[in-house]
């Protein structure tokens, strides 16, 4: 008993060493995308931020693949040290979401990683292109029911985070046929919306707030649970009578395990980093409004995000 005491005790020393240590060694930022998008709109400028903060070199590594399975994947599996963090949005738990529904083995688990802070918290937009002549979500959803299965939607992709929320308006609206284009991201479904391939389209603000300056797209409702700051005219769907709620959120995760002296230090290196003029200033010219969350709020957050969003992707079914 006094061996295993002392191993114990051992082993809390080595801990509290290494956490009055940490960072030593440079912190990776790992973005499960291509250059580009929102991931990489908050993990760019947070980099230099972070170096600035933790006195160590914070490069970002772009790692991408199936619809950001692969570099989530890839952060699960490290070493839960601290070193590694992940920049990534619901597409985190929509992958899982998506492969129970086909019975696939998800290349990862939940409960290998662990949330740290909530960076910001866009609601999806819905858009139009001009020439679909609706004005109003009530003048869409009449159309679409005088023409079943005629107008065309497009999306980040089947079980996206730009699928999702259409699929739980479409059923709101009491089950409203569209057809719908998935595409291979969020920018790309928004191009086919300016094309006029697909009329409608959904995506968080930063990606159609110069379309609807130039008016080249028409917002018609928002997904919040209040009005955006940065699009006031926009109506809520809750607001129109449609009990629908959805996110572009983007946060901060890390390795499952990371001791908690370690993961304390961690979260106010972020706290510090989001707080600063210069990464706030960088969101905010992305139209993108900063909306930190430390470890519990994000935490809760997230739970109800998911339950959301996952009742969502069942009801969907198989494609």
């Amino acid at each position: 008993m006094k061996c295993l005491m002392l191993a114990v005790s051992l082993g809390i020393a080595a801990i509290a060493g290494y956490a009055q240590d940490y960072p030593s060694r440079p912190i990776t930022i790992t973005v499960p995308n291509p250059p580009g998008g929102m991931n990489q709109i908050h993990a760019q400028p947070l980099s230099p931020v972070l170096e600035k903060i933790a006195g160590q070199p914070a490069p970002v590594v772009n790692r991408p693949g199936g619809t950001a399975a692969v570099g989530t994947a890839y952060i699960a599996n490290q070493p839960p040290d601290g070193y590694n963090l992940l920049v990534t949005t619901p597409n985190l738990f929509l992958v899982i979401e998506k492969d129970k529904l086909y019975g696939i083995k998800s290349p990862y688990a939940l409960e290998q990683i662990a949330p740290v802070a909530l960076l910001s918290a866009d609601p999806l937009i819905l858009v139009v292109h001009p020439s679909l002549p609706v004005k109003s979500v009530k003048e869409l959803v009449n159309l679409a029911k005088s023409k079943p299965g005629e107008l065309v939607f497009s999306s980040s992709g089947p079980y996206g985070i730009t699928h999702v929320p259409m699929a739980m308006f479409l059923d709101a609206a009491g089950g409203l046929k569209m057809r719908h284009l998935p595409t291979t991201g969020g920018g790309p479904a928004v191009v086919q919306a300016l094309g006029g391939h697909a009329m409608i389209t959904d995506a968080g603000p930063a990606g159609v707030f110069p379309y609807l300056q130039t008016g080249k797209l028409r917002a018609l409702a928002s997904w919040g649970d209040k009005r955006y700051a940065l699009l006031p005219d926009v109506p809520t769907f809750k607001e129109l009578g449609y009990d629908v709620e959805a996110y572009l959120w983007v946060g901060i995760f890390t390795t499952a395990g990371v001791p908690e002296p370690i993961f304390n230090k961690l979260r106010e290196l972020i706290r510090k980093a989001a707080s600063d003029p210069l990464f706030n200033k960088a969101l905010n010219n992305a139209h993108v409004v900063p909306n930190y969350l430390d470890t519990p709020d994000f935490k809760k957050f997230f739970d109800a995000d998911y339950k959301r969003l996952s009742a969502a992707v069942r009801k969907i079914g198989r494609i």
